[in-house]
């Protein structure tokens, strides 16, 4: 999947792990029932004395940013205490257990500020994961070390972006070494991720990876005896972000839904959802509010004003109840008691 500067969430898991994975298979199900892709990249000019990411692809901050959406919250800083809390809290409030944060190496931009993420979501009741991005220089002797490293901070989950840059081989050996990691691989080819010596596979790519493809994966997966999180999200759009003008519409949530769905059809483990907070490709779950030359949420789930803008963080909430408890509300209406923003949580 094409990312702009760089680009984790797990849902799922049911209660009766039985239900969802086929008796004779040695798998067990991740302790998180579910999880989501975060991104603590973002900076502002009061906070952080330069805009990050808001600005790129020639973008102007705070009123002109690098996506088609604009966050209710303005071109904020994720280093910002207040942010970070309402964020988590949020996504708590969404019945997500597992947040899975974007790393580019140690040193790097979000290493710096991984410590304030981690306390903070751990504050919140939620268990940390890492999405190990492809940083520049990313071998298997690096991320051997990568892995010790953050297995020293709590880390138990990593989920490797782009693996096939290593090969299986290096990969089975390093994981090999270092036993008290879990690592999920995002890809489609089951057999390397089983050759590879990984836990799972998970999919995070919207375009390629659509609900149709759900089923065949997790078969192959539970089939080599891998866990299976398939990655759902609300759509895709990065027009602002790159010169990319693929597009996933998000139908009004219908989009969402779908592949939810799908992901409860294809007896799937986990579901990661992708994403809360990735602007710049328009997979963002966090409210999102009307401005002029933006889209917004309007329609989401038959909401408008104030309430649409925390649409689909309570429809992820409605699908995880229902995704524990191994059923479908696909076509149910949005049940939304909160009031309108602020209110999401």
């Amino acid at each position: 999947m094409h990312r702009f500067i760089g680009v984790l969430v797990i849902l799922a898991v049911a209660s009766s792990p039985t239900a969802l994975v086929p008796t004779a298979s040695p798998i067990r199900p991740p302790s998180p029932r579910t999880a989501i892709f975060f991104y603590g990249w973002w900076g502002s000019l009061a906070r952080d004395g330069s805009y990050r990411h808001w600005q790129q692809y020639g973008h102007h901050p705070p009123g002109d940013i690098a996506s088609d959406y604009y966050p209710a919250r303005g071109a904020y800083s994720s280093s910002g205490a207040v942010v970070l809390d309402a964020q988590m809290r949020e996504i708590r409030a969404a019945d997500v257990d597992e947040v899975v944060v974007s790393w580019w190496g140690k040193g790097s931009f979000e290493d710096m500020r991984l410590a304030g993420v981690l306390r903070v979501a751990r504050r919140h009741g939620l268990t940390a994961a890492i999405h190990l991005e492809p940083y520049p220089g990313r071998t298997a002797e690096t991320v051997e070390v990568d892995l010790r490293y953050l297995a020293g901070r709590g880390i138990r989950d990593v989920y490797a972006y782009q693996p096939t840059g290593i090969s299986a081989v290096d990969w089975a050996g390093l994981h090999e070494r270092v036993k008290n990691v879990r690592l999920f691989a995002q890809t489609g080819k089951v057999g390397f991720a089983a050759a590879g010596g990984f836990d799972g596979v998970y999919t995070y790519d919207l375009l390629a990876y659509g609900g149709a493809t759900f089923a065949r994966i997790c078969a192959e997966a539970h089939g080599r005896g891998l866990l299976c999180a398939p990655s759902v999200g609300p759509g895709y759009r990065a027009n602002r972000a790159g010169p990319d003008r693929r597009v996933k519409p998000r139908r009004a949530g219908l989009t969402y839904d779908a592949m939810w769905e799908a992901a409860v059809r294809s007896k799937a483990d986990a579901v990661t959802i992708t994403s809360y907070n990735e602007w710049h490709e328009g997979t963002q779950l966090e409210p999102a509010r009307p401005r002029s030359a933006y889209s917004d949420y309007g329609g989401a789930y038959g909401l408008r004003g104030p309430r649409a803008e925390c649409a689909y963080l309570w429809r992820t909430a409605q699908w995880a109840r229902a995704f524990a408890a191994h059923r479908s509300i696909f076509g149910r209406p949005l049940l939304a008691p909160r009031p309108a923003r602020p209110g999401c949580t």
